[in-house]
């Protein structure tokens, strides 16, 4: 019999962030948070799995409910669930804290959903997003796609276009879930099977269908915007507004409803048109004024966006863009003297804020140079026998092949580093 251990995998829909990746990661992340602080927004981080109801409630009915949630009983029976989306955990967290509105926060972090895995779309996901929590203005509604927009703008994103529709209000939604309804039970029969399931109780969502038989029934369905109030009108013309004059572009799309109960007036999608149609939204999100409220909550209007990494850096990838930093270390030590002096230099070079790093193992001084040249340093620092009995270190551009090099005193190691680290700058 074999003792082999076995060989572990990921598991299906997930994927390793792995060093040579995670600096791009972390760019992005750094990113949002400066586009976001920058908007007034304060980061919120909420417990990856939360009581099911939290989710349950506001989506009741939707594929991500009652397919996708991966739910559990924990060791005392609660029923949990591991957050698929991210606004139902953020209006908890409006419920039980009572924030000073408009409350305005941004987080980011992993999310889950079981669905077949594709391209930018995996079990475990991980996205940015906004909430603005208390205004009802259609100016915030505004700000949070210009968010976006700056964020794609910063990442170098050409081929990004931004859809829009209003969802009106709640007599607005009855009022054309009666007629959508109606006519799409008169097609009934010329509608992809899958979908005939959403007609009675969520007619809307078979709007979002891509299935070839569906989509032709819904080009001809009624339109929403001939349902909207007058008030719905105003805040939609006040939105379109605000986005003319930021200079942002957008088209209407009356079938954009997006796929969950809660969505008011505003809905958006971002769409890259460098990724193919089927899997090309990059950010999606719209205003729910009333999702609040069936947490337990106060009336409170709210508008917000979610916005997946994956699927992101690969329209990233897609238009040539937001490339990986380069390495983030600013000198190598090498060191053919025993390696203590490697040890010490390089604490000493970190202790002054400079990103310093070594080899181990007593390796040859070839060895040792070729791991400088892969970690892309713009310095090198030298330590041999000469250097120590001199007391002095060799510091090496790494820039001009190595080729230009001084010697300077021990002692003085930290303070010509970061002189030579801004003589580059």
């Amino acid at each position: 019999m074999s003792t082999k251990p076995n060989s572990f995998q990921t598991p299906i829909g997930t994927s390793d962030l792995l060093p040579l990746g995670s600096a791009r990661w972390q760019a992005t992340l750094q990113l949002f948070d400066e586009v976001s602080t920058r908007s007034g927004f304060g980061y919120l981080s909420t417990p990856i799995f939360e009581d099911i109801g939290v989710f349950s409630r506001v989506g009741e009915g939707t594929d991500v409910v009652r397919k996708e949630m991966y739910e559990f009983l924990d060791k005392s029976d609660r029923r949990l669930a591991l957050r698929p989306e991210g606004t139902a955990a953020v209006c908890r967290a409006f419920v039980q804290h009572h924030p000073v509105t408009p409350w305005k926060v941004y987080y980011h972090g992993p999310f889950f959903r079981y669905e077949a895995p594709q391209a930018g779309r995996y079990r475990q996901f991980h996205q940015l997003g906004i909430e603005t929590l208390g205004s009802d203005d259609p100016d915030a509604d505004v700000e949070v796609m210009a968010l976006a927009w700056e964020m794609f703008q910063k990442m170098g994103l050409k081929q990004v276009e931004l859809s829009l529709n209003s969802m009106g209000d709640g007599d607005t939604r009855l009022q054309y879930a009666e007629a959508l309804t109606e006519y799409l039970n008169q097609h009934r029969d010329a509608i992809d099977e899958e979908d005939r399931e959403k007609i009675s109780d969520h007619p809307m969502r078979v709007l979002d269908s891509k299935r070839r038989a569906t989509r032709k029934v819904t080009d001809e369905a009624p339109k929403i915007s001939d349902f909207l109030s007058a008030s719905a009108i105003a805040h939609f013309d006040r939105v379109q507004d605000g986005l003319t004059a930021l200079d942002i572009p957008y088209k209407v799309e009356p079938r954009l409803v997006r796929g969950l109960d809660y969505y008011t007036h505003t809905t958006f999608e971002f769409q890259s048109k460098a990724l193919s149609a089927a899997q090309n939204t990059i950010c999606g999100g719209g205003r729910y004024n009333g999702l609040v409220e069936e947490l337990g909550g106060p009336v409170t209007p709210g508008i917000g966006f979610g916005m997946g990494i994956e699927r992101l850096l690969l329209a990233c990838d897609a238009e040539e863009v937001f490339p990986a930093p380069k390495s983030s270390l600013d000198v190598w030590v090498i060191d053919v003297a025993g390696g203590s002096h490697a040890r010490d230099i390089t604490y000493e070079l970190r202790s002054h804020g400079i990103n310093a790093d070594r080899s181990f193992d007593s390796r040859s001084m070839r060895s040792q140079m070729r791991s400088a040249n892969r970690s892309g340093a713009p310095i090198a620092l030298i330590i041999g026998e000469d250097e120590v009995a001199a007391g002095n270190v060799a510091l090496r551009s790494m820039l001009d092949n190595g080729v230009e090099q001084i010697l300077i005193p021990r002692d003085q190691i930290a303070v010509e580093v970061l002189r030579s680290l801004g003589s580059r700058s």
